[in-house]
């Protein structure tokens, strides 16, 4: 399984996001203007807008490090993806979606 396959499994998960590529080529998930979750065109490494609780959890964990995207960001290059990778890209990527769709969003 890739990064690509899990982001696209979470997605069809959701309602409401909109897919994009942004001016790097990488695809964007995003609910109205906010973009919560990239994948590098390569498809080597996403990014993810967390709680920033959350974030820096993520942030130590193996193959993960802060985003220079700025607060709540983090980055993702797992050098393989097994089933750690793929529990932790799809719960940030539904942890993401719920933050901007959620109750008080």
């Amino acid at each position: 399984m890739t990064l690509r396959q899990i982001l696209e499994a979470a997605a069809s998960e959701t309602g409401g996001a909109d897919v994009g590529t942004d001016a790097e080529g990488a695809t964007t998930w995003s609910i109205g203007e906010t973009v919560f979750a990239s994948l590098s065109p390569d498809g080597s490494s996403a990014s993810f807008l967390l709680d920033p609780i959350v974030a820096n959890a993520a942030a130590r964990t193996p193959d993960v490090r802060r985003s220079p995207r700025g607060p709540g960001w983090v980055d993702m290059t797992p050098r393989i993806v097994d089933g750690h990778v793929y529990d932790r890209a799809r719960a940030w990527f539904l942890s993401g979606h719920r933050r901007l769709t959620g109750p008080g969003a």
